[in-house]
């Protein structure tokens, strides 16, 4: 098996020659490491080669980790599953940025728990249900403009960007997806507005790239399966 350090140079290469593929500069690209299901230890691993920015998507196994790599000084958490109302406290406590607002009632949830956690800012994207799939979080396109004049009410938040996941299926599906994606920002502010498009995972992060995104969320190719 291959390290977390070789598994992560190989992941970095591939944003690199897609990046150059679609003629955009690699460094546009951030790599998200999805480390759920993983011990901190192989964070650790990835963070002694260089990996900052990791995405963890349950509340509380995300608390446990954050205070186990509490003197890890430069670790850049993203919050990347669904988040419970009741569990806004934690994550507004510890995340650096929440890819999953999905609602403006979780909006002010979030923005009330930051203040609360003394944070001058917490960053934020809109997640996007760009198939409009009854089983996936996510707001529906016709609702996006909504959302993001309320998240820019709130003092406390900073919003990024938009975020997907794809439908299952072959990378038609997923190249379609992103490219909506890439067209809903054009529509509500464009880049100097909404700057993150986080999209693309381990099996199509070089479709994503090709459509645009700035942040790439990978887990396996780089951590291996989940125990």
């Amino acid at each position: 098996m291959r390290s977390i350090s070789e598994n992560l140079e190989r992941v970095r290469l591939r944003i690199e020659q897609a990046a150059a593929t679609a003629g955009r500069p690699g460094k546009g690209v951030k790599l998200v490491a999805v480390s759920k299901g993983h011990p901190a230890e192989a964070i650790r691993q990835a963070y002694a080669v260089g990996q900052r920015r990791f995405g963890e998507n349950y509340a509380q196994e995300f608390a446990a980790k954050a205070e186990a790599l509490s003197d890890c000084p430069e670790i850049e958490w993203h919050f990347i599953g669904h988040v419970q109302s009741n569990k806004a406290k934690i994550v507004a406590l510890h995340a650096q940025v929440v890819h999953t607002v999905d609602s403006q009632a979780l909006a002010r949830e979030l923005a009330r728990r930051a203040v609360r956690a003394g944070r001058a800012t917490l960053a934020v994207l809109v997640e996007v249900n760009v198939a409009r799939e009854p089983q996936k979080h996510g707001i529906w396109a016709s609702d996006l403009r909504e959302l993001i004049d309320a998240i820019a009410l709130e003092p406390s938040l900073a919003l990024q960007g938009l975020m997907t996941v794809p439908p299952r299926g072959d990378l038609a599906a997923s190249r379609a997806a992103f490219e909506t994606l890439e067209s809903l920002r054009s529509l509500h502010g464009g880049p100097s507005r909404l700057p993150e498009l986080s999209m693309g995972m381990s099996h199509d992060l070089e479709v994503a790239v090709a459509a645009g995104a700035t942040m790439v969320r990978v887990g396996a190719d780089i951590f291996g399966p989940r125990a």
